[in-house]
């Protein structure tokens, strides 16, 4: 269970981050891992130390992308968070750590698939609305589509998870769901 409120962990985020997409990049990995502590995190799972973790995974990108997500894991261990911590320096995976927890590896199969199935919303009229996991699957198989997106990380997260790639697709989707208009993704057509 998280020391740090949600409101300090917004703060911080605020303070380094100024671009909207990463914002609303922040948010939605929030909400997708408050979804993930009651799928994958079981009766121990704390939805709030989630969320933090899933809010502030990148917070530390835009201001020194050489060093993420060092500053930010840094920031979170001088105030005793070293669950959250580990979570988010595992998200780096060139740093090479062993996913441990079912919060590492649900950070690792939420982060770059949120990502990805927002970019999926965004070329759609209706957005998030009627989106489904064939048409998430059917897009990650086009590498041109939201090329930037790492399809390994993606597989290798949902394996860690020992679940279905369509129902982890099938859980970001209704986790963005409900924040379809805060997040920009409710179509053009809506």
């Amino acid at each position: 269970m998280t020391a740090l409120s949600y409101e300090q962990a917004y703060e911080q985020l605020c303070q380094w981050t100024k671009t909207d997409s990463l914002l609303k990049h922040a948010r939605a990995v929030e909400v997708v891992m408050r979804r993930a502590a009651g799928r994958y995190g079981g009766d121990e799972a704390d939805e709030l130390t989630w969320a933090i973790t899933g809010l502030l995974h990148d917070a530390d990108y835009e201001q020194w992308p050489e060093e993420h997500p060092k500053r930010v894991v840094d920031w979170l261990r001088q105030r005793g968070e070293e669950e959250i911590a580990y979570a988010v320096a595992c998200h780096q995976t060139k740093w090479g750590l062993e996913p441990k927890s079912p919060l590492d590896r649900s950070l690792l199969a939420c982060d770059e698939l949120a990502g990805f199935v927002i970019a999926c919303c965004l070329v759609r009229p209706d957005g998030v609305a009627s989106l489904a996991p064939k048409s998430v699957k059917k897009k990650l198989k086009d590498k041109a589509f939201a090329a930037k997106v790492d399809r390994q990380i993606i597989h290798d997260g949902v394996e860690l998870l020992g679940v279905d790639l369509g129902e982890h697709i099938q859980l970001v989707i209704d986790a963005l769901r409900p924040h379809a208009e805060e997040l920009g993704i409710s179509g053009s057509g809506t």
